[in-house]
């Protein structure tokens, strides 16, 4: 991912209420459901911090968070890097309504270019990983909820 190639956006409208949403995109216990299972910590409060490791191809990316906005029900901003690695991101959960249901728009934004000769660090890999959290595993969560 480097910032030449603009933000990776991924829409999705869901059929919940935006408070059903918001509440599982900030509530660490609902988070756990659909997101990152060993995610230690999370509170929507701007300067809350927290890390957590993923595994991957025999790789360990350090995930490093820290809220950077809240704004109520509506939309939460963080800083994503990885330890040890290049590389600067921010990513925006944005929440509208649409009718009876609520419509969620996730944005990333890089700020420093990450290592584009490791797999999950290309553009195509992150598109995929978002689109996978947020069509699937978070559109299945909340229509089994």
């Amino acid at each position: 991912m480097i910032k030449d190639d603009g933000p990776i956006v991924v829409e999705q409208t869901f059929n919940a209420s935006i408070d059903t949403v918001w509440d599982s995109i900030t509530q660490i216990d609902l988070m756990r459901q659909w997101y990152f299972e060993n995610i230690p910590d999370f509170k929507a409060e701007v300067g809350f911090e927290t890390q957590f490791n993923v595994e991957s191809q025999g790789r360990n990316f350090l995930h490093m968070w820290k809220v950077t906005e809240v704004v109520p029900g509506r939309k939460i901003a963080y800083d994503w890097k990885y330890d040890g690695y290049p590389g600067d991101s921010f990513v925006v959960f944005e929440l509208f309504e649409h009718g009876d249901s609520a419509k969620l728009t996730l944005t990333v934004n890089v700020r420093e270019d990450f290592p584009e000769d490791i797999p999950e660090f290309k553009r195509e890999s992150c598109i995929g990983g978002w689109e996978f959290f947020i069509k699937q595993r978070l559109k299945g969560y909340l229509e089994r909820a």
